[in-house]
C-alpha cells in the first residue's frame, strides 16, 4: 500500500536507540549459514532487504528459527532450490548470494524487483568465470543464473576494486571453500574499504582468518571452515546518522546503541557533524547532537556513499556553499541518488550544481515540498528529517519505502515530537 506522510516544522527531543546494523546483519546470517552447526545472532535488524537474504538461505536448506531478539541458523552443506531466488530490492542479497550459490552442486536463478533488475552485476559474474563456475544475466543485470559445483578449482581471482566493494565482500565470503587457498587480487582503489573490513570482522568471528596485503590490493585466504558461534550486531550508524541529523536541524536528540570507533564506514558522520559546528557529545554507546547554525563543508564521501543524503540534507540548511565529493557510485543505488536530491531539493527551494563526481549545494532556508523519493529509503528518511526544519510542511511519497533498512523511522521521529501526518 502507498502510503504518504508529511513532515512540518518541528521542535524535536528525546532519546531513540538506533536499529541493528543492517550491513552486518546480512553477514552474520551468511557466516551462521557457511557454518556446520547451529550459530545465533543476536540483536538482528528485521527489515526488507535483511529478510530478502534470510528468505534465500531458506530455499537453500538453512534452518532458520526466529527467537525473541535473536535468529538461531543451522547451517552446513546447501541444497539446490527448488524454485527462482527472490532478492526483492536487495541490492547486498542479490550480490552476497549469487557466490553462494556457486557452493551449491546445480542451478540457481536469483532475480530481484523492478530497481534491483537494473544494477549492473556483470563484473562479480565476470569474477565467478574466472574460477570456472558458469553463469549467466540478463545483458548484464538480474536475473542471474549460476550453476553450482559446491567450491572453486582455481586458486586466484582479479576483479575491480571501485565499482562495488560488495563484489570484494561476496568472494570473500565464499574463499574458505577453495580447492587449497585463493588469492583476491582488486586491480584498483577499494572504494568503501570499511565494508569489506566489516566482512572480514565478521569472518573472523565465525573462525575464519583472512590475509590482507597494505592497501587492500590483495586478499589471500586458506581453506578453511566457519565455525558456529554466537553473533551480536551492533548499532547502524548509516540509520542512526538520520536521528542525528534531526537533532542538528531542529532539536535535541540522543541515540543510543552507537558503538564508538566503530567499523562501520557510516561512522565518519560524528566526523561531519563536527566539522558543520553540531559538535556530537558520547556517552558510552550514547551519542548525542543539538540544534545549531550549521556551516558548509566540503567532504568526500568516496568510502560512505550511504551518507550523501543525509549530508545533502543538513548541507542544504547550512550557511554558505558545501560541496559533497565522491558520488559517481551513487548513480546505481536504489534510485540515481544524485538525481533524486538534485530533483527533491529543487522542489524545496534549494539551489544545486552536480555532476557524476560530485555536488555544490548552496545552502539557505528551505522550504516544503512534496517529495518523491523514487522508492529509495534514504532518499525519503533524508527529506523527512529536513522537513523538521523547513518553511511549511513536507509530504512524502510513499513513504513506507523506509522499510528497506528502517521500518519504524516514521514512528521514531514521531516519538521525538516531530509534526507527522499520515
Amino acid at each position: 500500500m502507498k502510503v504518504m506522510v508529511t513532515v512540518g516544522s518541528s521542535d524535536i527531543e528525546g532519546r531513540i536507540v538506533a536499529p541493528s546494523s543492517k550491513s552486518m546483519t546480512h553477514r552474520a546470517i551468511i557466516c551462521s549459514a557457511l557454518a556446520q552447526g547451529r550459530s545465533r545472532v543476536d540483536h538482528p535488524l528485521s527489515a526488507d532487504d535483511t529478510e530478502a537474504t534470510l528468505r534465500v538461505l531458506q530455499a537453500l536448506g538453512v534452518g532458520v528459527e526466529k527467537l525473541k531478539g535473536s535468529w538461531s541458523i543451522e547451517g552446513g552443506e546447501l541444497s539446490p532450490p527448488r524454485e527462482d531466488l527472490d532478492c526483492g530490492e536487495s541490492g547486498t542479497t542479490l550480490r552476497l548470494m549469487t557466490t553462494v550459490c556457486a557452493l551449491v552442486k546445480g542451478p540457481s536463478v536469483l532475480k530481484g524487483g523492478p530497481s534491483l533488475s537494473s544494477r549492473p552485476i556483470e563484473p562479480l559474474l565476470d569474477a565467478l568465470r574466472q574460477l570456472g563456475i558458469d553463469c549467466e544475466s540478463q545483458e548484464g543485470n538480474p536475473p542471474v543464473k549460476v550453476h553450482g559445483k559446491g567450491g572453486f578449482k582455481v586458486d586466484e581471482v582479479s576483479i575491480r576494486g571501485d565499482i562495488s566493494s560488495q563484489f570484494v565482500s561476496a568472494l570473500l565470503l565464499v574463499a574458505p571453500f577453495a580447492r587449497e587457498s585463493l588469492r583476491v587480487e582488486i586491480t584498483t582503489r577499494l572504494e568503501s574499504a570499511p565494508y569489506v573490513g566489516m566482512t572480514l570482522d565478521a569472518m573472523r568471528a565465525f573462525g575464519v582468518q583472512v590475509e590482507t596485503s597494505e592497501g587492500c590490493r590483495e586478499f589471500n585466504v586458506k581453506r578453511q571452515a566457519y565455525s558456529p558461534t554466537t553473533f551480536t550486531v551492533e548499532g547502524d550508524w548509516s540509520s542512526g546518522a538520520y536521528m542525528l541529523a534531526a537533532g542538528a536541524l531542529a532539536g535535541k536528540v540522543s541515540v543510543e546503541n552507537l558503538q564508538p570507533g566503530s567499523r562501520q564506514a557510516d561512522a565518519v558522520f560524528a566526523e561531519i557533524l563536527s566539522k558543520m559546528g553540531a559538535e556530537p557529545k558520547f556517552h558510552g554507546k550514547e551519542v548525542r547532537v543539538e540544534c545549531t547554525r550549521l556551516k558548509a563543508i566540503d567532504w568526500d564521501l568516496t568510502d560512505s556513499p550511504d551518507l550523501f543524503p543525509v549530508v545533502a540534507a543538513l548541507c542544504s540548511a547550512a550557511e554558505g556553499e558545501s560541496r559533497i565529493r565522491g558520488i559517481r557510485r551513487l548513480r546505481l543505488k536504489e534510485s540515481d541518488r544524485i538525481a533524486s536530491m538534485v530533483e527533491g531539493l529543487s522542489r524545496m527551494g534549494v539551489k544545486t550544481e552536480s555532476s557524476d563526481e560530485a555536488m555544490t549545494i548552496h545552502g539557505g532556508a528551505p522550504k516544503g515540498a512534496v517529495i518523491d523519493p523514487h522508492d529509495d529509503h534514504r532518499i525519503a528518511m533524508a527529506f523527512g528529517v529536513l522537513g523538521l526544519a523547513a518553511r511549511g510542511e513536507t509530504t512524502i511519497k510513499d513513504a513506507e519505502c523506509v522499510s528497506k533498512s528502517y521500518p519504524d523511522f516514521w514512528e521514531d521521529l514521531e516519538a521525538l515530537g516531530a509534526r507527522i501526518g499520515r
